[in-house]
């Protein structure tokens, strides 16, 4: 389960990415990840661990997130 802080989330368009502390690509996440978890929003700087998850397009992004 990777580990990374919040780049930027912007509640108004409803997404924003996490950047992985292993290194590699910044993990986008869409605001129906962070309802799943019980969040409400993200703060920048947050530290989280999530799984990665591709959908029926093929895009990839950051589910089941947790604090770390």
């Amino acid at each position: 389960m990777p580990i990374g802080t919040v780049k930027f989330f912007d509640n108004g368009k409803g997404y924003g990415f996490i950047t992985n502390e292993a290194g590699g690509s910044d993990a986008f996440v869409h605001m129906t990840a962070v309802q799943a978890a019980g969040m409400s929003t993200l703060e920048k700087d947050q530290r989280l661990s999530y799984e990665l998850q591709n959908d029926q397009r093929g895009k990839t992004s950051a589910v089941d997130l947790k604090d770390a």
